[in-house]
């Protein structure tokens, strides 16, 4: 028979999940009528009602609302989740909450991977994805797989992971600004990437990085009982956990799911940060409750976040790394300092 104390905990996620959802279906639909074109929450209430109807809708409305606005608010969502997740197993696997998905190198390495794509002007697309994003995946993998070699090779600790993690983060950064400081041209365009946008969304970035989503969420859900052994620095073998075989999964994980939301988005920083230590706070630190949490309340802080990225100087648009960034970082920098005084 099963504690009463899990019994509470599961319907505490549970109601924090329907909580969550419901918000983030109104802030989704808050979105679709938040724009420098004009059309507000009232056109989107005449557009539905006239598809529910069978009625005749405004061509220019619809092309606005359900073509442009949507994909890219799905879009935003789904990778704000993405980063969360991959952010969750990456403190759990380093035991670390100052941990993020980019720890590894993934966002230099794709960086690296779309700037080539730009410099060599590829403009031809696989499976109707753009050659941008297919050269920043492989970017992304390439390098924490490069990270995870060299690791291997040496100690094979946590520490040298990181270290090489960091090295090579640093080297791809350092050879990127010398391949741009040599090609003026490209400049520009590789550094607005860098910042992030979701200006060029569409349904099959969406239908891409929700399948990766998903697959991911999914499986990290199957690691998550082991995963709280490894992050509590118990003896996960005495509890039966394969430690080593349970980072490497929550590794690969993490890399796939960030690079297919840097891939689409470019570079978007502290989503993985401030999602999961908030959700941390309020929930504790079982991975069974932290991971779908912390998906949800990614994709509601980046919805938001893109949200206000094109509306605050419209019709210029702010880069949505920067928005993040601006509320993301002096967040994190209160609950530390909270958490700290806490502590004290």
């Amino acid at each position: 028979m099963r504690p009463a104390s899990y019994i509470r905990r599961r319907g505490f996620v549970a109601r924090a999940c329907v909580v969550l959802l419901l918000v983030s279906a109104l802030a989704l639909f808050f979105c679709l009528g938040v724009g420098s074109a004009g059309y507000a929450l009232n056109n989107v209430w005449q557009s539905l009602a006239a598809h529910l109807s069978g009625g005749e809708a405004d061509a220019t409305a619809e092309l606005v609302l359900w073509r442009i606005r949507l994909p890219r608010s799905l879009l935003a969502y789904l990778v704000g989740a993405a980063l969360a997740v991959s952010g969750v197993l990456m403190q759990g696997v380093f035991r670390n909450p100052m941990a993020e998905p980019g720890l590894l190198g993934v966002s230099s390495g794709a960086a690296l991977g779309a700037a080539a794509a730009m410099l060599l002007g590829l403009q031809s697309s696989a499976l109707g994805f753009s050659a941008v994003s297919v050269c920043a995946f492989a970017g992304g993998a390439a390098a924490v797989a490069l990270v995870m070699f060299i690791a291997r090779a040496g100690r094979g600790s946590l520490t040298s992971l990181l270290l090489c993690g960091v090295a090579v983060s640093s080297f791809l950064s350092a050879l990127l600004s010398g391949v741009l400081s040599i090609n003026h041209e490209a400049m520009e365009s590789v550094y607005m990437w860098t910042l992030g946008s979701f200006a060029s969304a569409n349904m099959r970035d969406v239908l891409l990085v929700g399948a990766v989503l998903a697959c991911g969420l999914l499986l990290s859900m199957g690691l998550a009982r082991d995963l709280n052994a490894v992050s509590a620095g118990s003896n996960a073998r005495l509890l039966g956990v394969n430690a080593p075989r349970v980072r490497l999964a929550a590794l690969l994980l993490s890399t796939l799911m960030t690079a297919a939301a840097v891939s689409v988005s470019g570079v978007i920083g502290f989503v993985g940060l401030t999602a999961p230590h908030v959700i941390r706070r309020l929930t504790g630190a079982d991975h069974r409750s932290l991971l779908p949490l912390s998906a949800l309340a990614g994709g509601l802080f980046l919805l938001l976040a893109d949200a206000l990225s094109r509306t605050l100087f419209a019709p210029a648009e702010l880069p949505v790394g920067v928005t993040t960034s601006l509320f993301g970082g002096p967040f994190f920098l209160i609950l530390i300092r909270r958490s700290r005084g806490g502590r004290a």
